[in-house]
């Protein structure tokens, strides 16, 4: 049955508690939380049904509603207490709302079989508790046992590198495969780690030790490929290109032919991608936005040149106060270093999602975005069904696909990049440093359309913002974006994107 057949049998009283179960998973699945969520809830309290609880915790989950979705969850729990996926999902919410989850994680650990996204989730909630180094002795202690749990060894470096020690975030796959020198999925799992950290010299290292411990060159030929045109090693990455089957690394083929400037080359193989992602939301449209840019395609007016696409919003008036929220903010940066794969140089970011968070100047922060997200969507030029950004549909809800804090100390910065699983992307201003007398005119400013350096394209942003405390900025999640350094003093910043709607 569909999810309005379902949702017609509920209002016309024909559905047992399996049925509304259903009808909740399908809800899920298509963004209609808000249709289905009444007639759960409310079966939920006739029947005392614990299962029916913990789907309405889920409804109201995913409607951000993260108070509510704990009531329901204590009520699933209370009802059922050895259900470990009740147990699992209570200590996830709590997590997710801000609220010191260790026990409850630990509950959900005690009431079932080895579970490695309660373990992932337990080490996040010591984390978020100031128990980073039990959360990091646990992991280690599980992956010394486990080497193969490949999700355990990238949760540990990441929390080796939030802690500070980057250097050490490769230590647990290094002493897994002293053990096992020829897996290929440990090996796999260390290229992709070189690779987020978009640390080419150590990927093409890891490339070669595998390659001698006797992995085949075929399953690392992609890693092998990347790193070499990463590093700029022209011939070398064409003739590994070449031999990879013809849709593999697509992208990773465009950007080594846009930065060896053969654009002309690029230009088909941007075209397949568009093609071949089948809506709009490849991960091709940055590289198809810039590419168009150089070679005068009149696409590029298309994609990026309408009013619209950018706007700047002063909330200053609809937010909590600015010095009360940024000392909110500031409590929640735990971190002493960055994270593996994100772009922030020189500070540090929150982890978890930030507008899931139940205090009160979290939720009038949310408030206060999501009405500026509403008109930014409502404001948007007519819809187009291939265009990235005007071709979603405008009348769902704003969902979050993220939502963080960064917090940049003097020199620091944003390295250009985009988000491929936003929709619309963002930066709020919270506090800023005081101009210095010998800082750039463009100190800390935002970026748009400036591709990643890494690229070696001198082109220069199609647009700057200047930050100003309380000012929020929207634009595409495709869209090029960064910042350029600044000099003294604290960068304290909201950042979130706006999921595709569904």
């Amino acid at each position: 049955m569909t999810f309005a057949d379902r949702l017609a049998a509920a209002r016309a009283g024909r559905a047992g508690a399996d049925d509304l179960g259903e009808l909740a998973n399908l809800a899920l699945d298509a963004g209609e939380e808000e249709a289905a969520l009444p007639l759960v809830a409310a079966a939920a309290k006739r029947s005392n049904s614990a299962r029916l609880w913990q789907w309405t915790g889920l409804l109201h989950r995913a409607l951000d509603a993260h108070s509510a979705a704990l009531e329901a969850f204590g009520a699933a729990a209370r009802l059922d207490p050895s259900d470990a996926g009740i147990a699992h999902g209570r200590a996830r919410i709590a997590y997710e709302a801000g609220l010191d989850a260790v026990a409850l994680f630990e509950t959900a650990e005690r009431a079932g079989p080895p579970n490695g996204d309660v373990l992932i989730g337990l080490a996040a909630a010591r984390w978020a508790a100031g128990r980073g180094e039990e959360a990091e002795a646990a992991l280690d202690a599980i992956l010394a046992e486990v080497p193969q749990w490949l999700p355990g060894h990238m949760q540990l470096a990441q929390l080796r590198a939030l802690m500070g020690r980057a250097g050490e975030a490769t230590a647990s796959f290094e002493r897994a495969l002293a053990l096992e020198p020829a897996s290929l999925p440990l090996w796999r799992g260390l290229l992709d780690l070189r690779l987020q950290g978009e640390d080419y010299a150590a990927l093409a290292d890891a490339v070669a030790r595998a390659g001698a411990a006797g992995v085949p060159g075929a399953e690392i030929a992609g890693h092998a490929a990347i790193a070499a045109a990463e590093l700029g090693q022209v011939d070398h990455a064409d003739r590994l290109f070449e031999a990879l089957p013809g849709k593999e690394m697509r992208i990773w083929r465009v950007r080594h032919l846009m930065r060896t400037r053969r654009f002309v080359q690029a230009l088909p193989l941007v075209e397949a991608e568009i093609e071949a992602g089948g809506d709009r939301r490849s991960a091709i449209w940055p590289y198809a936005e810039l590419l168009w840019r150089l070679t005068g395609d009149p696409r590029a007016g298309w994609l990026s040149g309408a009013a619209g696409l950018v706007r700047q919003f002063d909330l200053a008036d609809r937010l909590p106060p600015l010095d009360q929220l940024a000392a909110h903010l500031r409590s929640l940066h735990l971190a002493r270093g960055a994270y593996l794969d994100q772009s922030v140089r020189g500070g540090t970011q929150t982890d978890g999602p930030l507008f899931s968070r139940i205090d009160p100047v979290t939720r009038a922060l949310r408030a206060a975005i999501v009405g500026a997200v509403e008109t930014y969507v409502a404001d948007l030029p007519p819809s187009d069904a291939a265009h990235p950004l005007f071709g979603e549909r405008r009348d769902r809800r704003a969902r979050f696909a993220g939502s963080w804090s960064v917090r940049l100390r003097g020199g620091g910065f944003h390295a250009n990049h985009v988000h491929p699983q936003g929709w619309i992307s963002s930066a709020l201003y919270v506090a800023l440093p005081d101009r210095q007398p010998d800082d750039a005119v463009d100190a800390g400013w935002l970026t748009l359309g400036e591709p990643q350096a890494a690229l070696g394209l001198d082109v220069p942003p199609t647009r700057m913002v200047e930050p100003a405390p309380g000012r929020l900025v929207l634009f595409p999640s495709w869209l090029w974006h960064g910042t350029r350094p600044f000099g003294e003093g604290e960068r304290l910043t909201v950042a979130f994107d706006v999921a595709p709607p569904r």
